[in-house]
């Protein structure tokens, strides 16, 4: 497990004859040891771009990101790669490649450039697989696969870096809500810190133990699911109105939207 400390973070992109367009201002966030961390927000608010900055995709214009102390821009990719591993909504060019050997992938950052599969990578290969019910499914060619089935392959994929800390860019995006439910619930009982963000209001407050809002490039709000998930802040922030009450059978809010 790891912690994620993200202090002052700004981000631009290039604006030819003006001044920088600056899509993340002053973002400060935590992840702290084996907590399930959720980013909400409308599309075009910052989300992905600050995922991005996270797992060191996108370098930041200001601020730090620092990972167990560590300032993750002085450190290594390879490093970084050790401790964080990522899972996003695009699919990888599988070139032919099986189900086993897409998993085997997320091996790399521990193995030197021209090291061959050993049979501890084997074992945690075939662990992930498991894990994420598709071990039959092993020698199967990826491009065969659905896009939940797909997503699953990509887990197993970031397991096996053996991380502290996962970073999920909609991690339900392609799922069944079966599945949707049965990948977060596998994800809980991980044990890992993980920052994800979501679309569905609904599995962001059943699943996480704190949630960021950013809007428009900013943090606008953060807190537990019931601190943060209003009626009154939906609508500023998304723009629609709902119905915010206690789940009947759970302690968490459940939104219902009015049409």
């Amino acid at each position: 497990m790891s912690t994620l400390s993200i202090e002052g973070l700004s981000w631009a992109v290039e604006v030819r004859r003006g001044a920088p367009r600056w899509l993340l201002r002053g973002i400060g966030l935590q992840v702290n040891e084996g907590e399930f961390v959720g980013l909400i927000g409308p599309n075009g608010s910052g989300k992905t771009s600050l995922l991005r900055c996270a797992y060191r995709s996108t370098t930041p214009a200001r601020g730090h990101l620092c990972l167990d102390g560590e300032d993750l821009w002085q450190r290594s990719a390879r490093w970084s790669a050790q401790r964080i591993a990522v899972v996003l909504q695009e699919f990888p060019q599988e070139f032919g490649l099986t189900v086993k050997d897409v998993v085997a992938m997320g091996r790399a950052p521990h193995k030197g450039l021209f090291d061959a599969d050993t049979s501890e990578d084997a074992r945690h290969v075939a662990q992930a697989l498991e894990h994420v019910g598709l071990s039959t499914y092993a020698g199967q060619a990826f491009a065969t696969l659905s896009g939940g089935e797909k997503q699953r392959v990509l887990l197993a994929r970031a397991l096996v870096q053996q991380p502290g800390l996962l970073i999920l860019d909609e991690p339900t995006n392609h799922l069944d809500p079966r599945y949707q439910l049965e990948l977060l619930r596998h994800l809980r009982g991980l044990g890992l810190s993980i920052l994800a963000s979501f679309h569905d209001l609904n599995l962001a407050a059943a699943f996480c133990d704190r949630i960021y809002v950013i809007a428009e490039g900013e943090i606008v709000a953060r807190g537990t699911p019931a601190e943060v998930l209003t009626a009154e802040l939906i609508e500023q922030v998304f723009g629609v109105k709902a119905l915010v009450d206690r789940h009947p059978l759970h302690a968490y809010p459940r939104v219902t939207w009015i049409t």
